[in-house]
């Protein structure tokens, strides 16, 4: 079983690989909303499907598959809901509106975690999901301040998706639904990162079950390409398009998406949450080398209190742990 400090690089290198998203969506010309989302999630079941028999067998994954129970089945819904929903919001409202309400996110996990495992947050805990919850809403101010004077457009996907904002009545709408399938995400990922904590505390090995959740994430990625490809038009695609669709597909979900469950074994689901929120600043960063773009002076100060926080935290966890082991 990999160790505390290996589990929390192992996530931060998740949290960068998800962060491809934004910056590689941008190259996609063709595909459209859940189109897009049908591609990446059917590469993304494809590649799971291989890694995950190469790994074990096809007989052990389709084991793990009958035998998974309530567990591996709510899991994988979890996985299917944030994989289409995120995409989905994206087309319908800003990205400063998705980043900010995924932000949520380690306050579901923490307050699901004291409810259903018992755990309680610690003080630092609470301080570090909100600074880090702070530095977040400073990095979207540009966005969230033109769009409160009336004067926003969509940004990065959404742009290259949906074309100039809508009409102003049917902008209102979308913008609704947008923030109703972002809040979707932070709470179906608390779901999920709670469920495969309570398996980890009640075998107590890895091995034993970790095949299940592993097999979840291709049941998620399986259900989201199917909604999806009924919702959409799968066709409406070109051949490039389907190359980067199936970068983001294989690299940007499947590996990730894999180690974020190894290390959510051995992390508590709230640290899991609250390490997340690198990937939104690890976007920007792609968005800064991988495009024209430059970030405004208020990205880089509230990336800084993202970084700053979390490094914090980790710094007293680490200690915490040590102390800890002290005392065995």
């Amino acid at each position: 079983m990999m160790s505390h400090r290996q589990a929390v690089l192992l996530m931060v290198l998740v949290t960068l690989l998800w962060s491809m998203a934004g910056v590689v969506t941008r190259q996609v010309e063709q595909a459209q909303g859940l189109t897009l989302t049908f591609w990446r999630s059917a590469f993304n079941a494809a590649a799971l499907a291989l890694l995950l028999c190469w790994w074990r067998s096809p007989s052990q994954v389709w084991a793990s598959l009958r035998s998974g129970g309530w567990a591996l089945w709510g899991s994988g819904i979890c996985w299917a809901v944030m994989f289409t929903a995120f995409m989905w919001a994206l087309t319908l409202t800003t990205v400063a509106n998705v980043l900010v309400t995924m932000a949520l996110g380690p306050l579901f996990t923490a307050w699901l975690a004291r409810w259903f495992l018992g755990q309680r947050m610690a003080w630092p805990s609470v301080m570090a999901v909100m600074l880090a919850g702070l530095g977040l809403i400073v990095m979207q101010l540009p966005a969230l301040s033109a769009q409160l004077n009336g004067s926003a457009v969509l940004q990065g996907p959404a742009a290259d998706l949906e074309g100039p904002a809508r009409a102003a009545s049917s902008a209102f709408r979308d913008h609704g639904a947008g923030l109703l399938l972002a809040l979707a995400v932070p709470m179906a990922g608390a779901v999920n990162w709670v469920l495969i904590r309570a398996g980890a505390d009640q075998t107590g090995s890895y091995r034993s079950v970790a095949p299940d959740f592993l097999v979840s994430v291709m049941v998620g990625a399986a259900m989201s390409a199917l909604v999806s490809g009924l919702a959409s038009d799968p066709l409406n695609a070109s051949g490039a398009d389907l190359g980067w669709l199936a970068l983001l597909g294989v690299f940007q979900l499947a590996i990730p998406c894999l180690l974020a469950v190894m290390a959510a074994r051995v992390l508590q689901p709230s640290e899991v949450s609250l390490l997340g929120l690198l990937e939104v600043v690890f976007g920007v960063a792609w968005v800064w080398i991988g495009t024209a773009e430059r970030p405004e002076p208020s990205v880089v100060v509230g990336g800084l209190v993202v970084l700053v926080t979390l490094l914090a935290h980790e710094a007293w966890n680490a200690r915490r742990h040590r102390q800890w082991a002290g005392y065995r």
